[in-house]
């Protein structure tokens, strides 16, 4: 059995003048990138856009081959960026200046929750990751759906809360793993129990489907106040 050219594997045909070029390089082409994120006038990762992503996809592209391709020159990659960064700037004056232009490529906003259940539009959704939304209400200090007025889905992908005042919670469907994983098909006690799926709270004496979303998934709802 050959073992394995660790120097080959780490190394190869390395040597101290192509790694001061690979370094130099790189400082180079960073500090571009850098100076393009700038020069879109954005203050961090959080604001951006899923087209403002993909521009950051190909600027990683081309800045890329420069950084570790000694055949391949940094000028052309220059030129890259001020293409790049031209089309930015005009789909984006373009976006502010026609809603539908802004609408196809920020996208809009979405509700997943109004006045504590599921928005149905959310169910017919393939994006819309249940347990990804679960995580960031527990974060917000939410124990369960009936707490929130309103969920927005922003184009960043944060989400915006509003909240029922105390005197107005709704029993809602629990959302932390210990209540909501004693969901069940089988309705062993008569009770007021909340659908997994849309949220709809209903007093059930026996199994049946949902209402509100034809389910038939149910786990016992709760009215616990909003801890703040």
């Amino acid at each position: 059995m050959t073992p394995f050219d660790w120097k080959n594997i780490f190394l190869n045909d390395l040597d101290l003048t192509i790694a001061f070029e690979i370094g130099m390089r790189t400082v180079i082409m960073f500090a571009l990138v850098l100076i393009f994120l700038r020069s879109t006038g954005k203050k961090g990762v959080r604001q951006l856009s899923i087209f403002e992503v993909a521009i950051i996809i190909a600027l990683g592209s081309a800045a890329g081959d420069p950084m570790l391709n000694g055949e391949s020159a940094i000028i052309p990659s220059v030129l890259v960026f001020f293409v790049i960064l031209l089309v930015y700037r005009i789909i984006t004056f373009f976006a502010a200046k026609y809603q539908k232009v802004e609408n196809i490529l920020e996208g809009i906003p979405m509700y997943i929750v109004e006045n504590g259940r599921f928005t149905m539009s959310e169910e017919g959704d393939a994006n819309f990751a249940k347990d990804e939304f679960f995580a960031e209400m527990r974060v917000q200090g939410i124990e369960h759906v009936g707490q929130v007025r309103t969920a927005l889905l922003e184009t960043n992908g944060q989400v915006s809360f509003l909240f029922f005042d105390d005197q107005e919670v709704k029993l809602g469907l629990p959302i932390y793993p210990k209540l909501y994983n004693k969901k069940s098909k089988v309705i062993a006690e008569p009770g007021l129990y909340a659908c997994t799926h849309c949220a709809e709270v209903l007093h059930l004496v026996r199994q049946q489907p949902c209402s509100r979303c034809n389910k038939e998934e149910w786990v016992a709802a709760i009215s616990d106040k909003r801890i703040k």
